[in-house]
């Protein structure tokens, strides 16, 4: 819709209310209503349900302390939505800048807000663009990094289409507003900002290891009551009993001990140039299976280079730069010019002086400059290949540049000689050169299993040839393939990116993007893991999970390693909380039931919990060995192997509640038996599932073995005190102590090759 003499303001004013404000319009909501909805999910019903029931039982502290725990879990969740928003207002932001328009027969300024489809603007330099318009005559530079993250800029003239928040670097133009708002091209960024967002597989995770913990928990009370009922046995006794067996089985701790996990590695992340945004993200960067990162200052330096020099007939290299220079001039600031003008300062070149220089021209595809050789007028050209060779009448030239562009270089033509008799003197070949560390940090990444796939706007030779140098040639596809498995995607504009990402999702790929640009922000955080890279703009930075403040993608990497690192220190730590809560639970339940007694008192069961706690925190500072394939959370085989060493711990606990028995101990003796074996095997069963190879492959770390050390000396002086508990000879404390490392030694046979199934799983 083109208005030759813009609008009235009349006109304008329809307009406005027809398309609304050139604004991204954005619903507010009530901060603490945000905030109540994070107390509103099934992880946060778990903890509420446990707050209620310590209260029940007056066990006040308990329940201040899981309080606690329930706001701080929902403060965190709510500062990380909180802060995902920012990518929302940075977007808005952009938007409150001046316009130059046309209106009722005069130029003015106004507020870009106000501007409407129709009207007639007007941009130079410095300007940035308010609103999508299509060029009715001028020829700008364009500078769209604030968009698409290049630092190249782009001409633009009569019939191309500029677009908000572009910024004008070279000349000046009018032109045709066609689109406002959130009808923009930033504005659809924005509305894709907005509903982009995949499901946390943690948060899968935890509530799938609930449900499970809490249906079995659910049977073992109906259990309980009914055997009560049919023994008529007193409720005052049981429900106490049935109340504390809940505490046990809920893994109260479970999400807190995920993310201060997560936020400890994070710290060591952020050491590292790799800031986190949200925490999820070191989960899912474990699990990443698929890595699509951007080719133009993430794999490349995003920069011109001077990479070949061909000069042909009786030219020489240095007169080739040295003519190439003269047609060039730092104050058109053109990345061309730039490059050639530092290559020949670089190689110490000297540039006859010229007499009338004519910048670059997009409709003669050249630029020139006038000088004189031994007071002869010469014309020194350079520019497209075609053109030169045309006005040279020179034909040998194609197979040359062919090559040269195969390499993925921008080519281009040098003539020289006297005014009407120009001689061609050869091609260079610019590039963007691949970053020293690409090639490694690719490598460590494969090595770790990520499949990395390069996603860039350039040709496909251009692609091609980078690719083929950072070994990720296999399959190269254009933009119409993006729906095929390819290793390389070239032409792929940016809402394609997006697209891309969810078709990986939709093969159950947890898959990482890199980006810098706005219109990288929706795919950004439509991925799992979504990776701003170190010149990302503010808007990409808030999309993203990961924040790279070190150029390249070695950062990446660092985050993979980490990531693995994490899961496995997580794996440990729900496998024994798994493990031991079945134990617990089923070991309470089945000795009423069996032995119609409490095989230990409830007392103890509380005092059990902080003790398995006090080991179990020091996982975070365990050694660990990252795995070399992506970690992927299989809740299904997860229970089954927790529930194969369960039954394994329960006979062993059976065991010694029956040897209790068997030696005439009174019943607060046994208890306290039992309560030691439950201690000294939750101790041992971390070691069992730390190392996924036999106990002894790898040595704990030394918080870890302190922790264990000092909880056994911590129990066994409290049963020789009788404090909590009654007493039972140290002879048989030691005696318990070497028969739960025996038996597990004996376990631990079992556990390689089950744990080894479970590994197969998840990945």
């Amino acid at each position: 819709m083109v208005v030759e003499n813009g609008l009235s303001s009349v006109e304008a004013q329809q307009r406005l209310e027809k398309y609304g404000p050139n604004a991204i319009e954005e619903v507010p909501q009530k901060m603490w209503w945000l905030f109540l909805r994070k107390l509103w999910d099934p992880v946060p019903w778990m903890l509420e349900i446990t707050l209620i029931l310590e209260m029940v039982l007056g066990r006040l502290v308990e329940a201040l302390i899981i309080g606690s725990l329930l706001l701080f879990n929902a403060a965190l969740a709510f500062r990380q939505e909180h802060k995902a928003q920012n990518a929302l207002h940075a977007l808005k932001k952009r938007l409150h800048v001046k316009a130059r328009v046309y209106r009722d027969g005069q130029w003015r300024s106004i507020a870009a807000h106000d501007l409407v489809p129709g009207d007639l603007a007007h941009v130079r330099v410095g300007d940035i663009v308010p609103a999508d318009m299509v060029l009715t005559d001028g020829h700008v530079l364009v500078d769209q990094s604030a968009l698409t993250g290049e630092s190249m800029p782009v001409d633009r003239t009569v019939a191309s289409v500029v677009y908000s928040a572009s910024i004008i670097r070279r000349g000046e133009a009018s032109g045709t507003i066609i689109a406002t708002g959130a009808l923009s091209y930033f504005g659809k960024t924005a509305e894709l900002v907005r509903t982009a967002g995949s499901k946390s597989h943690l948060e899968e995770l935890v509530l799938g290891i609930v449900r499970y913990l809490v249906i079995m928990d659910g049977f073992l009370v109906a259990a309980i009551l009914i055997y009560a009922t049919l023994e008529h046995m007193p409720l005052a006794e049981i429900l106490p009993f049935a109340l504390i067996l809940f505490v046990a089985s809920v893994p109260v701790a479970l999400p807190a001990t995920f993310t201060l996990a997560t936020a400890m590695a994070s710290l060591g992340l952020a050491q590292r140039g790799v800031l986190v945004t949200r925490l999820a993200a070191i989960e899912e960067a474990a699990a990443m299976s698929d890595l699509c990162t951007d080719k133009t200052g993430t794999l490349t330096q995003n920069r011109l280079s001077l990479v070949a020099s061909s000069p042909m007939g009786d030219a020489t290299a240095v007169e080739l730069l040295s003519m190439a220079s003269v047609a060039s001039d730092d104050a058109t600031q053109d990345p061309i010019d730039l490059t050639i003008l530092g290559a020949a300062q670089d190689q110490k070149i000297t540039i006859p002086q010229r007499l009338v220089f004519t910048p670059f021209d997009p409709a003669t595809k050249r630029s020139e400059a006038s000088l004189q050789v031994e007071g002869v007028p010469w014309v020194a050209m350079k520019g497209a290949p075609q053109v030169i060779a045309a006005l040279t009448k020179t034909e040998d030239w194609g197979r040359m540049a062919e090559d040269l562009a195969f390499q993925g270089a921008r080519v281009l033509a040098v003539a020289a000689g006297p005014v009407g008799a120009p001689h061609f003197l050869g091609l260079l070949a610019l590039a963007d050169p691949i970053r020293p560390d690409a090639p490694q940090t690719l490598r460590a990444l494969q090595g770790f299993g990520v499949r990395v796939r390069m996603v860039t706007g350039d040709n496909v030779a251009t692609a091609k040839a980078v690719a083929t140098t950072l070994g990720l040639a296999d399959t190269v596809c254009d933009r119409s393939d993006v729906g095929r498995d390819c290793s390389v995607y070239a032409g792929v504009f940016p809402e394609d990116k997006f697209h891309l990402v969810q078709r990986l999702q939709q093969q159950h790929k947890v898959v990482g993007m890199t980006g810098d640009g706005v219109n990288d922000a929706p795919a950004l955080k439509q991925a799992e893991v979504g990776i701003a890279v170190e010149s990302a703009t503010d808007v990409a930075k808030a999309a993203a999970s990961l924040v790279l403040t070190n150029p390249g993608l070695a950062g990446v990497a660092d985050a993979v390693e980490t990531g693995r690192r994490v899961y496995q220190r997580l794996l440990t730590y729900t496998l024994n909380k798994i493990i031991k809560t079945f134990q617990v639970a089923l070991f309470l339940s089945f000795g009423l039931l069996v032995f119609r007694r409490f095989v230990i008192t409830p007392i103890l069961v509380l005092l059990l919990l902080f003790a398995n706690d006090f080991v179990t925190m020091s996982l975070a500072r365990d050694h660990v060995r990252p795995s070399r394939a992506p970690d992927r959370w299989d809740i299904h085989a997860l229970i089954f192997s927790s529930l194969v060493m369960a039954m394994a711990w329960i006979a062993y606990i059976f065991g010694v509640y029956l040897v209790g028995r068997a030696m005439g101990l009174p019943l607060p003796a046994v208890q306290t038996l039992d309560f030691l074996g439950l201690v000294f095997s939750g101790l041992a069963n971390v070691l069992l599932v730390r190392e996924r190879g036999h106990i002894w492959s790898s040595r704990p770390g030394a918080l870890l073995l302190w922790a264990i050390m000092g909880d056994i000396v911590i129990v066994s002086l409290l049963a020789q005190n009788r404090l909590l508990m009654a007493r039972i000879p140290l002879t048989v404390t030691t005696g318990l102590l070497f028969a739960t490392i025996l038996y597990t030694l004996i376990l631990d046979q079992v556990k390689v090759p089950m744990l080894r199934r479970l590994s197969k799983a998840e990945t």
